[in-house]
């Protein structure tokens, strides 16, 4: 009986601390965490949609610096618009993906008292070959996001 009530006493002390609230420093580090974790499994999702998509040829698109949380935000701001074109419904994974790691860097970039610029408007345009639409946006994520968790050091400065 000693035992159990030691353990009762023991385990209700322990509590309050297991049941706090993260502190500001702790939502930072696992909003990041889960910002790279985003950025992987799209990688995972675009090298899956690849073998679907027809062979065209390799293509190296140019990619702008990872800068910090605002340009990051700018960035995946333009390729969610990319995305949104209605020629790439196969990419609606993709695209989730993409608008919600969007969203957690704009959502750090406010934690960390950063300048957000308003989200790019998308454009709008008739695109007349949707397969190099498809291969050369697919292309430029995916070269984004390797260098994008390359410098995931970047999510630490506005």
């Amino acid at each position: 009986m000693h035992v159990f009530l030691a353990f009762l006493y023991v385990s209700l002390a322990a509590a309050p601390g297991c049941w706090s609230l993260p502190t500001r420093e702790e939502s930072i580090k696992n909003t990041r965490h889960s910002i790279i974790n985003i950025a992987q499994i799209t990688l995972v999702h675009i090298k899956k949609l690849k073998t679907t998509l027809p062979v065209a040829q390799q293509t190296e698109p140019g990619t702008p610096p990872i800068e910090g949380l605002t340009g990051i935000s700018r960035d995946l701001g333009l390729l969610d618009n990319e995305l949104q074109n209605p020629f790439t419904e196969l990419l609606s994974q993709i695209q989730a993906d993409v608008s919600s790691l969007e969203g957690m860097v704009r959502f750090l970039a406010g934690t960390m008292d950063c300048p957000i610029q308003p989200k790019p408007r998308a454009e709008t345009g008739d695109n007349v070959f949707p397969d190099s639409h498809h291969h050369l946006t697919v292309a430029k994520l995916q070269s984004y996001l390797e260098k994008f968790i390359l410098h995931k050091d970047k999510l630490k400065v506005c």
